[in-house]
């Protein structure tokens, strides 16, 4: 099932997650999306179905960057440097850099999107690795770095959930008619018509 027709399909998967938790649409108080970086057709859907259930039932929201949630499946201890890295297709890579402190993650670098080789320069043995692109870029493990698999360290939606509440309870909701997607980089179509 392509992304699209998956798109169509996701309301009558909130409502059986809700149905199985015995609760209604009254009992969400707030949202949380995974912002991006991601697939561009995968964030708008995403993105879309989220912002349209929060201004109909006049919910917060919380954008929860991607590379962030991914990094936390890492289950990442205090002192572990965490690279989060998805395969961003066209020979490159999403990747953010965070350091697991005794208060949560702390950000070491900015989302970006970069050749594989260039990330594998900048890994050390010390570092973790997480996501899709280590099974797509190989050479992204072999300077030393400790690799999880995607199949047990991916993306999860109670990660998502439980850092937007977070966001939520420190009063950072996001302005749900101005909130974006975070693509990093511009898609093949935007490349296209620039050219």
């Amino acid at each position: 099932m392509d992304t699209q027709a998956r798109g169509g399909v996701l309301p009558s998967l909130i409502r059986d997650v809700l149905d199985r938790a015995g609760a209604g649409w009254d009992a969400i108080d707030g949202l949380a999306v995974s912002i991006g970086p991601g697939s561009f057709t995968g964030l708008r859907i995403g993105l879309s179905l989220a912002k349209g259930i929060a201004f109909a039932g006049d919910l917060p929201i919380a954008a929860v960057p991607t590379l962030e949630a991914l990094a936390w499946a890492a289950e990442p201890t205090p002192g572990d440097v965490v690279w989060a890295v998805l395969d961003a297709r066209m020979r490159e890579v999403y990747a953010a850099s965070f350091e697991r402190t005794a208060t949560g993650l702390e950000r070491r670098t900015p989302d970006e999107a970069l050749p594989p080789a260039a990330l594998a320069a900048r890994l050390d043995a010390s570092a973790i690795v997480v996501g899709d692109a280590v099974a797509a870029y190989p050479d992204l493990a072999t300077g030393g770095a400790h690799a999880l698999s995607f199949e047990t360290h991916h993306p999860r939606g109670g990660i998502v959930a439980r850092l937007g509440a977070a966001i939520l309870a420190a009063g950072g909701a996001a302005d749900v008619g101005t909130l974006e997607p975070a693509y990093v980089r511009a898609s093949q179509a935007e490349l296209a018509r620039r050219s």
